[in-house]
């Protein structure tokens, strides 16, 4: 998914990091947390390595992606995929909602595609409350479809709007792809408050992604939670938001991002911590410095990269192409 924040492209500057203050080894495992995981790309790469992870974030649709990733193992079965892909279309809450062809006003799929993802997200639904699939199929078929309809939004990226008129990709009939099934230790994923957890868990190496500024992951991604709880929420505005007073990150916040960030490292029971932040973020670099060496040795990687675009460069006022991102290090005491 072309998520926001995503660490995909940094996973090599991340990996040299980490193995340089922890000294892990591929394959010699050990505890992985990766608690802000939103797609599941960092924990996914260190089940593939062989550690044991626990996963966590408080949007539903990452908990349902990361249910896939890093708790379902092969062999799985796959037998459904054509039947998902042909099943009749359904005129459901995407299409009623989220489709100019309901009256909604909202063009966020077409309408062929909106029925589709209702279908197969109906009849999930109603085949794993009869006990004809297991959970694991059920999230490996759900993630499955969250990751691949997103793929045929019409919007520019993230679902804060959509566009007026239908582009390309998203005109394209939806078809579900399945997910790969990363072969590896099942871990264990979790959707609760970063801090709350914290205090229920211990591992080895503890990997922190936070929100960097103020925008809310659960406004940008509304639609995708929808889909994953499909729990037919009151919508409200232009763009269908569905309420979201319970997901908000206080790391969205100059008021509070410090202060939780503190409590998070405090109670963390984890030798080796590791935090992704970049330079345009809410918490500056220093203050960051001072929280983390105050339980430990503290040190810092860096590296330049290319901004993240969510749409054309003359749509947008940006005063530079690239950001540093830091990786800061601490070995707890």
């Amino acid at each position: 998914m072309n998520y926001i924040g995503s660490k995909y492209s940094l996973l090599d500057f991340i990996d040299y990091g980490i193995t340089r203050v922890s000294g892990y080894k591929s394959g010699t495992g050990c505890i992985f947390a990766d608690l802000f995981a939103g797609t599941g790309v960092v924990g996914s790469a260190y089940k593939a390595k062989g550690c044991e992870v626990l996963a966590n974030d408080i949007q539903y649709y990452s908990y349902v992606l990361n249910k896939h990733y890093i708790e379902n193992i092969p062999p799985l079965n796959n037998d459904l995929l054509d039947e998902l892909n042909t099943l009749k279309p359904l005129s459901g809450f995407i299409f009623n909602n989220y489709c100019e062809g309901s009256g909604s006003g909202r063009n966020y799929f077409t309408n062929e595609n909106g029925k589709k993802c209702d279908a197969i997200r109906t009849y999930l639904e109603e085949i794993h409350t009869l006990g004809k699939i297991t959970d694991n199929e059920y999230f490996y078929y759900l993630a499955s479809l969250i990751n691949s309809i997103d793929k045929y939004a019409n919007t520019a990226s993230v679902y804060a709007a959509f566009l007026k008129h239908i582009k390309k990709t998203a005109a394209k009939d939806f078809k579900l792809t399945l997910l790969p099934v990363i072969s590896g230790k099942p871990g264990k994923v979790y959707n609760e408050d970063v801090n709350v957890l914290i205090k229920k868990i211990q591992g080895d190496i503890l990997y922190l992604d936070p929100p960097y500024n103020t925008r809310q992951y659960s406004a940008n991604y509304h639609i995708l939670e929808t889909i994953a709880r499909y729990d037919n929420p009151k919508l409200s505005g232009i763009t269908g938001l569905r309420d979201y007073k319970d997901q908000k990150s206080t790391f969205c916040s100059k008021r509070t991002a410090c202060e939780t960030f503190d409590d998070l490292i405090k109670n963390a029971d984890f030798k080796y911590i590791f935090l992704s932040y970049n330079n345009e973020g809410i918490m500056p670099v220093d203050t960051i410095s001072d929280i983390m060496s105050g339980y430990g040795k503290y040190s810092v990687f860096t590296k330049e990269y290319k901004r993240f675009k969510a749409d054309k460069d003359e749509n947008r006022k940006i005063a530079r192409s690239g950001v540093t991102e830091y990786l800061h290090c601490l070995v707890k005491k």
